[in-house]
């Protein structure tokens, strides 16, 4: 049987030194592919998330049980990123391509191609975006957290997450329109 992620926490206040571990484990990649995506830096990234992970075993006796653990620890990563790109001053982005597996998908060569620069765009227009717009669609479209879940880890009201996330949207059909040069007409 495996165990919830509330009931590792639970253990894991208790002292349970391996249950945490196993919070560790199940998180550690989708934390770490998060604040990747944020700083840009892979070695920066390995930092961030083991601080991250670090501070979430310190703050447990203050974790309020109805939060759900994972949303908890993204907003802790977040913390630590947004603090990385502010006392760097600069804002960088990974590409989205390194998560697509196109041997999967087994398309023509003539087809990754065109999905490489669709990409390569895609990473450019990302660029351009604040680090608020960005840091919304990653946890929306890329993590796949609920609004509710990004309204916790970003601590802000769902509504609000519902109307950044449709601007960040229209700011990145509007940029990558503009780049393709097609239109996108609302």
């Amino acid at each position: 049987m495996v165990a919830e992620d509330s009931q590792l926490v639970q253990r894991a206040r208790n002292g349970d030194e391996h249950a945490f571990a196993e919070l560790v484990r199940r998180h550690q990649d989708r934390v770490f592919r998060f604040v990747l995506r944020m700083t840009g830096s892979r070695d920066e990234s390995m930092d961030l998330t083991q601080d991250a992970f670090m501070k979430a075993w310190q703050a447990l006796p203050r974790w309020e049980p109805q939060a759900q653990f994972r949303t908890w620890l993204f907003q802790i990563a977040r913390n630590g990123a947004l603090d990385l790109l502010r006392r760097r001053g600069t804002v960088d982005f990974v590409p989205i391509e390194e998560d697509v597996d196109f041997a999967a998908q087994q398309p023509t060569p003539e087809e990754q191609v065109d999905l490489r620069q669709r990409y390569g765009l895609l990473d450019a227009v990302l660029r351009q975006l604040p680090p608020g717009h960005r840091e919304i669609l990653l946890l929306r479209e890329i993590e796949q957290l609920s609004y509710a879940e990004i309204a916790t880890a970003l601590e802000i009201r769902e509504g609000t997450v519902k109307s950044r996330i449709a601007r960040a949207r229209a700011a990145l059909l509007e940029r990558y329109g503009r780049a393709t040069g097609e239109r996108r007409d609302a």
